[in-house]
């Protein structure tokens, strides 16, 4: 059977079907083993990756494909509108596309084989992700005569996690920056973030990959690794192997250390799915067929009314439409959604039935004496943008007594389990190991994550983790986070406290004459290390005029100047 390429349906609770004739059964699809379907294990990512850089930046976006939403693991795809026949494997036409070189030799490459050897229910987990846009991923590669390697690409870069958020503040399959998102068409509010939509990013991303290709003469090495860690950053180590005539091919350029293991990764997800059977790994049968079609609505719809008329829970229409970040598409646009191919025949159908009026829910609301445009749109989960558009308001000057009308969500906030605020609340709060307290901090002028690390004596990357943000993220005065930590009292870097009220504040102290760091650092009850720390300061020795910042515990300074 060696030849055999058929898929065939899974039931509702995810069992294979078999095909019996005679004495015999058939097992459809040579790429699969029945008996690794279900793996229930944790994800177990082969290496923390880097993803798509600032465009044409000096300085490289790197992040690690660490999901700040990687809890969210919703596997219902293949429960719900399969193929009821028998239907061709996609494998066979994804291996007759690679581009990539087949023969290199390199140890880097080999390990990354080794792992992916060692964890086949890795390769099962991200297939079932992958299997509703891999099809219509490999469709646009072709369209364009790109490498079919780039189907595998999602997977480095996220896993395919459609709602993947990075250290980096990279979202999506792609894991788009703010700014490169932006720069290639993706729209970016707060209804709607285009980098965690399936296909405006694909498009986004197949965009800059051509971009880099051409860039690159055609080395689709050296383009794959610019989109890792940027042209800029891939052209400077072109330019110092030339300048000491050495090779200017991948393997021999100076990269950072993320991006030499970014295109390895890439490249041993073909060698295993072009002979899975050499490294005993099973592929998922993923059908040679749409795994969705895009469907459109006249004007903002609610998400959970958009579930109910495609036949849907509204879990699944979140994964397929992870762009959306509220209970509602964008006001302005786009209204289109991404649905299985028979839901969205039901869809087209129960919508055209639909009185426009019914779109949406509306509520009309009295403005009481000194409430804000602000306030009223944090009650009703809107935007300000949106209630002075919905109700012809210039300014932001409103007058009590007179009535708002004000679009709803048709349910309650816990059944958007997967819009923002929702993946939001989760994240914070799940429990961060044994023995751990939470603390609620709300931010305050001038904080940072580095500042409110320092004062609870935790890591700031993970105090970022635990908001499902990125540390280069911005805090907005009277934002809540969350604080896990396993000391009731408030700490600082270096600074000892027991003071359950004390506060970590910055200052800019102006050295002066006779000052040095050590008299400096005796004074704010700091150490001369940390000054380094926090400054660039070369040696010993400081100036008069030069300016320092400083990171201290203001409980316990008595009388000291600013």
């Amino acid at each position: 059977m060696k030849n055999l390429f058929l898929c065939v349906p899974y039931t509702s609770v995810f069992k294979p079907v078999f095909i019996v004739a005679s004495v015999s059964f058939l097992v459809a699809c040579n790429d699969i083993k029945s008996s690794q379907l279900d793996n229930p294990a944790s994800d177990m990512a082969p290496l923390p990756t880097t993803g798509v850089a600032e465009k044409q930046s000096s300085h490289a976006e790197t992040r690690e494909v660490s999901a700040s939403f990687e809890d969210f693991e919703f596997d219902q795809f293949e429960e719900l509108y399969l193929n009821t026949e028998s239907s061709v494997s996609i494998w066979p036409r994804v291996r007759a596309g690679f581009q990539l070189p087949d023969d290199v030799e390199h140890k880097s490459l080999q390990d990354e084989i080794d792992w992916l050897a060692r964890h086949p229910e890795y390769m099962q987990r991200v297939m079932r992700r992958a299997d509703p846009f891999i099809y219509y991923i490999l469709e646009e590669a072709e369209k364009r005569d790109l490498p079919t390697e780039l189907v595998l690409l999602p997977i480095v870069e996220s896993a395919y996690q459609p709602f993947a958020y990075s250290h980096g503040r990279a979202a999506g399959i792609w894991q788009f920056i703010p700014s490169t998102g932006k720069y290639y068409g993706l729209k970016q509010n707060w209804w709607y973030d285009g980098r965690r939509d399936i296909y405006a990013s694909t498009q986004a991303a197949l965009n800059y990959l051509e971009s880099l290709n051409k860039q690159f003469k055609g080395d689709w090495m050296l383009a794959l690794a610019a989109y890792n860690s940027g042209s800029g950053t891939v052209q400077r180590a072109i330019r110092r192997n030339k300048k000491q005539n050495k090779p200017t091919d991948f393997w021999h350029l100076k990269l950072p250390k993320e991006t030499r293991a970014y295109v390895p990764k890439l490249l041993a997800l073909k060698a295993v799915i072009s002979d899975p059977d050499q490294y005993n790994v099973s592929l998922r049968c993923i059908s040679d067929a749409p795994g969705f079609r895009q469907v459109q609505a006249n004007a903002q719809i609610d998400l959970a009314l958009a579930a109910e008329l495609a036949d849907l829970d509204i879990e699944t229409l979140y994964n397929y439409n992870p762009a959306f970040n509220r209970w509602a598409t964008d006001p302005d646009g786009p209204h289109n959604l991404i649905l299985p191919v028979e839901a969205a025949e039901i869809f087209e159908k129960n919508y055209s039935e639909l009185p426009a009026e019914k779109h949406l829910r509306w509520s009309r609301h009295k403005i009481k004496s000194g409430e804000t445009l602000s306030e009223i749109a944090v009650e009703y989960n809107t935007s300000v943008k949106h209630l002075k558009k919905v109700n012809n308001i210039r300014g932001n000057n409103i007058r009590a007594g007179k009535y708002l009308m004000i679009p709803v969500s048709s349910k309650n906030n816990s059944s958007y389990a997967l819009s923002s605020p929702q993946r939001l609340k989760a994240t914070q709060n799940k429990k961060r190991g044994k023995n751990k307290s939470r603390i609620n901090h709300r931010v305050q002028s001038g904080e940072s994550f580095w500042t409110i690390s320092r004062k609870y004596g935790v890591d700031m990357h993970k105090l970022a983790k635990w908001n499902g943000m990125a540390i280069r993220d911005p805090l907005k005065q009277g934002q809540k986070l969350v604080v896990w930590s396993s000391k009731s009292s408030v700490a600082s870097s270096h600074i000892k406290t027991h003071n359950p009220n004390s506060t970590v504040k910055s200052i800019n102290y102006t050295v002066r004459s006779g000052d040095s760091l050590s008299t400096i650092a005796s004074k704010y009850r700091v150490n001369v290390k940390d000054l380094h720390r926090w400054n660039t300061i070369k040696g010993k020795y400081i100036k008069p005029g030069q300016r320092l910042k400083l990171y201290i515990d203001v409980t316990e300074q008595s009388g000291t100047p600013g």
